[in-house]
């Protein structure tokens, strides 16, 4: 079990407070992800869901969560969930990411990310991990695929 997901289980249950030391703690790891203020929300292999609170400091000039924003929340979640369910003896790094944007973000937004347990045991190479923001009402804001390059650790 990675340091990561073994951090999520340790504070993620403390009731109220958990899930936000959860989230300092791991943008202090990479610190430009605390610039949108994230919440993880939950965490398991293959599988994460960042919240990327509509505030302003997150806001365009519409109003709405700023669209690169979300990009963060989805390259936070994908992140989280690689470390946890990366095989030990494989690594990964982002090699790009595709995201369409289908609706204003009027709301806070979660970011998923997602993979099948496959797609790690095989991955040799170029690996894609689906994306999707959703509004509190359930709109899809934003899809995409952010593509990994996972490779055998030296």
């Amino acid at each position: 079990m990675s340091q990561l997901y073994k951090l999520w289980n340790a504070t993620s249950p403390i009731p109220v407070v958990g899930k936000r030391i959860f989230s300092f703690a791991f943008s202090q790891k990479a610190p430009y992800f605390g610039s949108i203020h994230p919440r993880v929300n939950e965490l398991r292999p293959n599988y994460a869901e960042v919240i990327v609170p509509n505030r302003r400091g997150n806001q365009n000039h519409i109003k709405t969560v700023h669209a690169i924003a979300v990009c963060n929340g989805f390259e936070m979640a994908m992140g989280a969930f690689a470390e946890t369910t990366v095989p030990a003896d494989k690594r990964w790094i982002p090699m790009g990411m595709d995201v369409r944007y289908t609706a204003k973000s009027t709301s806070d937004i979660v970011c998923s990310a997602e993979t099948d347990q496959e797609q790690w045991d095989a991955a040799d190479g170029e690996l894609h991990v689906r994306v999707k923001g959703t509004r509190d009402d359930g709109v899809v804001v934003a899809e995409g695929v952010i593509k990994l390059h996972v490779s055998p650790k030296k």
